[in-house]
């Protein structure tokens, strides 16, 4: 008998519809949410179960795969919020005369969680465990903004009374945010407490929201001067070269900036895709990891190159955060870096697109120029170059992913997908990037 060998088939990369991708990786995103018929068992203790609405951040643990080291079968603030807003765009089912029931549970949950960390005295806590327990973990003050801004956008899918749930949750959020947002916080990667551009980028958004908002949120007499605040915060953040990450930090990593937790505040924060400082910055970033022959660059994205796709992008030069046993301390690309970088160049194409003017001057030319765009080019030729662009990253994470399967990272040199498996964060970055490039979400 002839020995048999089994492979999987690549994906057709240049063929790839990314609406049809986004709409398989949305049911495997809905995987990692807990339900009243669809429980998790907390590894800590096999006799404790999740509750409804629980999302979790991932299902690997160090137990579950011999080479993981970490344990993220926990419920982040930031990651469940982000993953409520792909659920609500996709406009699940809901029960007659009743709520889409994910997001119902997916406020109660969160309800738990934010009356346990008010009993603790930690109100923007950031993660908890399955049954909603606070973990010993950091305050991060982004989290309780963006699920507000979760709860402004999935509040029409809720039934009456979690609707009433929903407004005590954000009122208190909003409440959290006056009080903490003139305050140092830890950052958005959990590594370095001080003053960071995300958090003030989405504490800024949310309040924004909360302003404009018709749902019955409370409008706080000192909202507007925080607004102001911040606005001008975040412009202090600009060093002449590109917006810092952190400022006065009280850990100070060297070598922390250029981030791509910038971008990331694009994404989901109030930085405009048109801010010129912005694109600066990004293209700093896309440099350090994609240029050739540069120090930080990545080995896969020169190959990747090679076949008319990529750059894959990762979190900051020398990150040494590995996730795994497998070549630790090195650094990695993430797909969710990755999907939000491409959200950037769909979110910059809708902005011309919708009557703004090609934001190129003496700060953003590199960053058109890696794409392919001068100063004398079209408009229509740039948003055609942009969508280009940022579809050939989000092909590189088709390509590299596990049949659609996303962990948090893909190794540096041969692509292979490393450190913990299914990351809630990696599926929503991808469909919110699709969804900013098509202007529809998948169906739920």
């Amino acid at each position: 008998m002839p020995t048999i060998d089994y492979a999987l088939r690549q994906f057709a990369i240049k063929e790839v519809d990314l609406q049809s991708i986004a709409q398989h990786m949305y049911p495997l995103m809905l995987r990692n949410i807990s339900g009243a018929g669809f429980v998790f068992v907390d590894p800590g203790d096999p006799s404790r179960f999740s509750a409804p609405g629980c999302v979790l951040a991932s299902p690997s643990y160090p137990a579950n795969q011999a080479y993981i080291t970490q344990n993220y079968v926990y419920n982040w603030v930031r990651d469940a919020a982000i993953a409520a807003i792909e659920v609500a765009a996709a406009n699940p089912p809901s029960r007659p005369g009743g709520g889409a029931q994910t997001l119902i549970d997916y406020v109660t949950f969160a309800r738990l969680c934010q009356s346990n960390a008010i009993q603790a005295g930690k109100p923007t806590h950031a993660c908890f465990t399955i049954e909603g327990d606070l973990r010993d973990w950091t305050d991060q003050s982004d989290g309780p903004a963006l699920q507000t801004l979760a709860i402004l956008s999935l509040y029409g899918q809720l039934d009456p009374a979690s609707q009433a749930v929903a407004l005590a949750v954000a009122n208190a959020n909003v409440g959290f945010v006056l009080d903490v947002y003139q305050q140092p916080t830890v950052n958005l990667w959990e590594e370095v407490t001080g003053y960071s551009f995300f958090a003030r980028a989405v504490q800024l958004r949310c309040l924004e929201a909360v302003q404009a908002n018709t749902i019955g949120l409370d409008i706080p007499s000192n909202l507007g001067a925080a607004i102001t605040w911040l606005t001008s915060a975040l412009e202090g953040h600009w060093n002449g070269s590109c917006y810092v990450s952190i400022l006065q930090p009280q850990n100070p990593r060297p070598g922390y900036d250029s981030n791509i937790d910038i971008v990331c505040a694009s994404v989901y924060g109030a930085i405009p895709f048109t801010d010129t400082k912005l694109l600066a910055t990004a293209a700093q970033v896309r440099s350090e990891f994609a240029d050739a022959g540069g120090p930080n660059a990545y080995p896969i994205n020169a190959a990747d190159a090679a076949q008319g796709f990529g750059p894959l992008m990762g979190r900051y030069p020398g990150d040494t955060y590995d996730g795994d046993s497998l070549n630790a301390g090195a650094d990695h690309p993430w797909a969710l870096c990755t999907a939000n970088f491409s959200e950037l160049y769909y979110g910059l194409a809708h902005a011309i697109l919708s009557g703004a003017a090609v934001p190129y001057d003496s700060l953003s030319a590199k960053f058109f120029e890696q794409v392919g765009v001068q100063s004398t080019t079209t408009a229509a030729d740039a948003i055609a170059a942009l969508r280009t662009a940022g579809d050939a990253m989000l092909q590189a994470v088709v390509y590299h992913s596990d049949n659609l399967l996303l962990s948090e990272q893909f190794d540096a040199w041969t692509g292979y997908e490393k450190s913990v498996r299914n990351l809630t964060w990696s599926y929503a970055a991808f469909l919110s990037a699709v969804r900013r490039r098509n202007g529809t979400g998948v169906s739920g």
